[in-house]
């Protein structure tokens, strides 16, 4: 029932798998992943149903899966259901809710605990545009300036060609003032998207601080792993030059990635036009 997911994980990394692991907002969808951060596993079987209008739930046995928040957990579509029910198939003797994430993206959808509208969603993100990583550059050390320039302007220039907007950058604190036009644009592209996709969207900005980055990764310009990489930049930089405690960065990597895909993800699989949705029915149907 679940094969066809896994087609996806060679673009969006292992996110499925348990072993694998701001914005104020997304206080809340951190609280319903780690409030109760293990518990034992209750259930043996996961399926799924199409149920009032068209929408999917989750069932474990034969429960109905349901929000923090009381509500029904319904999705979208079909694709959607596979994938959240993967996250619940893939835990073992223990629940690791921290690593479910496609699950507390789902549920923040559906309860929006700071009961925002599209609006506001796409303020909040495009607040991110104005403090975008790729756009604060530094003046020192040499090395730096250069890993900057060679690794953050070709994308810097990729979404002011593929948007037609001017960001530019600086090294200011202020940092690169960004035209109104710029951000109008940016407004009425993410203004395409759905709630749904807007929540994975947000997510995935509040994690790599960019929406540069993250329109890159969601576009396809990017991988997982190079916009993962590209937020980390000086960081990285700082880490060849002074060392690092090895488990520590590995852990904090792995842990952006997991986030990360699993928020691309989300966008793509609740997206009502995404191809990766209709390919994966194709994969699953085959």
């Amino acid at each position: 029932m679940f094969r066809g997911i896994a087609r996806l994980q060679s673009q969006f990394g292992n996110i499925l798998s348990p072993n694998k692991v701001r914005s104020p907002h997304f206080r809340f969808a951190l609280k319903y992943s780690t409030a109760i951060t293990e518990r034992k596993r209750f259930y043996q079987d996961v399926s799924i149903s199409q149920g009032e209008g068209g929408l999917y739930e989750i069932n474990l046995d034969r429960k109905k899966l349901k929000t923090p928040g009381g509500k029904l957990f319904t999705v979208p579509n079909e694709v959607l259901a596979i994938a959240v029910a993967t996250e619940w198939d893939a835990q073992r003797d223990t629940l690791k809710f921290y690593t479910m994430h496609l699950t507390t993206l789902c549920n923040t959808a559906l309860d929006n605990p700071t009961q925002r509208n599209k609006e506001q969603m796409i303020n909040a993100a495009l607040k991110f545009l104005e403090t975008d990583t790729v756009c604060y550059r530094v003046d020192e050390p040499h090395g730096l300036v250069e890993l900057q320039k060679n690794e953050w302007d070709p994308v810097l220039h990729w979404i002011e060609n593929r948007y037609n907007v001017t960001i530019g950058s600086s090294s200011s604190i202020l940092g690169p003032e960004i035209p109104e036009a710029t951000k109008d644009t940016f407004r009425q592209h993410l203004n395409s998207y759905n709630f749904w996709s807007l929540t994975g969207l947000e997510f995935v900005i509040t994690q790599l601080k960019s929406v540069v980055l993250s329109m890159g990764m969601i576009d396809r310009h990017l991988s997982v792993e190079q916009a993962v990489l590209l937020s980390r930049l000086e960081e990285e930089y700082q880490i060849q030059h002074w060392g690092n405690v090895e488990w520590a960065h590995d852990y904090d990597m792995y842990e952006l990635r997991a986030r990360t895909a699993a928020g691309a993800l989300f966008v793509h699989l609740s997206s009502e036009n995404s191809t990766v949705k209709r390919k994966l029915l194709q994969d699953r149907e085959g």
